[in-house]
């Protein structure tokens, strides 16, 4: 399979390190990037870190990240990771938040891991997107911001958004970054060189796996499903599905219609509204809210669909 990696410019990840940060959950971020480097044979990723000012960038474990720099106005990453450990709601350095703000607003690609997502949250960039965060920090997280979608999942990818639980689970985030990037086949020899075998889905391991809940062990119906639900509020076309999966869109409806008896946009949609409707259930957020995040592009259109599946409105869950 030929690698998809842009041509010209690296990707531009930023780390910034806030003190107590997990070593473990950075390892698996930035270890990944530098084996695809590697591998390809090129710079695909470059990785700059930055620090809090006044901060020694130090992890937990009490070790040191050297070159770090402040944050900086003039900093503009195509991804800006945010790494937080230890107590990440005591964390309250306005001159971060705005920093994080501006970021947004230019369109960075933001991603908390560990207790990074408590940070973004606190910045207040994650209203009307899902997230996830290490389950230490879930509970404080729940009570601080009521009107968050907060999933007890591995990571999460909600369109320039992006929350990872920590520990290990970096190491699926960056094989689904890197397979989106890169293609799968880099994706798969990175997760070789490190061993990593047994790749997880983005609900796991809270959740059974993908063969497990829909009965199919068939890898290319597996990969479509892991990308769609990596796409909840942003969907993938077929063609773009077709292509995360290695084969033809024709070729993929024909599967999903053996595999799953419905076609492959059918089943997407499927997907998106019982996510929708475990918000209704679960979170107090406006339906029209609910409907972007599950990505209708209007609250019409979301009722109309959860009517036809569900016959009554949105309205009724509640």
């Amino acid at each position: 399979m030929e690698e998809n990696s842009p041509i010209g410019s690296p990707i531009q990840v930023g780390c910034l390190l806030i003190d107590d940060f997990a070593l473990m959950s950075y390892s698996a971020v930035v270890e990944p990037l530098r084996a695809a480097n590697l591998l390809a044979g090129r710079t695909i990723y470059e990785v700059r870190h930055y620090a809090v000012p006044g901060q020694r960038a130090e992890s937990s474990g009490r070790l040191a990240v050297e070159g770090a720099v402040a944050v900086a106005d003039d900093c503009n990453p195509d991804y800006l990771f945010v790494f937080a450990g230890g107590d990440p709601a005591r964390f309250q350095d306005e001159r971060v938040f705005d920093w994080l703000r501006l970021l947004a607003n230019r369109g960075v690609i933001l991603v908390g891991v560990s207790g990074g997502p408590v940070i973004l949250a606190a910045a207040g960039v994650m209203e009307g997107r899902r997230m996830t965060v290490h389950w230490e920090h879930a509970a404080v997280l729940a009570e601080a911001s009521p009107n968050l979608f907060v999933e007890r999942t591995l990571y999460v990818i909600d369109r320039d958004r992006i929350t990872c639980a920590g520990g290990i689970a970096p190491l699926d985030l960056m094989h689904a970054l890197i397979t989106e990037h890169c293609g799968g086949e880099l994706a798969q020899k990175v997760s070789d060189w490190y061993m990593h075998t047994d790749i997880r889905p983005s609900g796991g391991p809270q959740r059974a796996g993908i063969a497990e809940r829909y009965g199919t062990t068939n890898q290319t119906v597996v990969r479509a499903i892991e990308a769609m639900e990596n796409h909840i509020a942003d969907p993938l076309t077929l063609p773009q599905l077709a292509l995360l999966s290695g084969i033809g869109a024709r070729q993929l409806n024909r599967l999903f219609s053996e595999k799953l008896g419905q076609s492959t946009m059918g089943f997407y949609r499927v997907l998106r509204l019982e996510k929708a409707r475990g918000f209704l259930a679960q979170s107090p957020m406006k339906i029209s809210q609910i409907a972007l995040a599950a990505g209708f592009s209007s609250q019409a259109h979301f009722s109309q669909c959860f009517r036809e599946r569900y016959g009554e409105p949105p309205s009724a869950v509640r």
